[in-house]
């Protein structure tokens, strides 16, 4: 239950935030997601991982899709890529998954300690 709440409200205050924010603001989402829901390091970790792979696979292909893959073909054969738009949209995706599982495995790092502190 913890799990999909998670997700579910990562993708959505992600989304917001990048309406507003920097692009990195995806990390600073992640991170506090797993602080205030407490969930195990691996399970927040792959939370955020989850939550971010479809959020940016998600905009980076309805991007991709608005503009008939004309900007995503030329970048990706700027990249040894062989001009694959989908594999650059893969690419995009998986990158900002690893901020996102990253930061959230730092936000459950960092509830584990501030419980562990409580108790003394």
């Amino acid at each position: 239950m913890k799990f999909g709440v998670s997700v579910l409200l990562t993708i959505i205050a992600s989304f917001a935030a990048g309406l507003y924010l920097p692009f990195w603001s995806v990390a600073l989402v992640s991170f506090g997601v797993a602080a205030f829901i407490y969930q195990k390091p691996g399970i927040a970790w792959l939370t955020g991982f989850v939550s971010i792979l479809i959020c940016w696979g998600l905009l980076a292909f309805w991007i991709d899709a608005q503009n008939d893959s004309i900007l995503s073909t030329r970048m990706a054969s700027l990249f040894p890529l062989g001009g694959s738009s989908g594999l650059l949209i893969l690419i995009t995706a998986v990158v900002g998954a690893i901020i996102g599982g990253l930061a959230a495995l730092s936000g459950s790092f960092l509830r584990r300690y501030i419980d562990s502190r409580e108790k003394y």
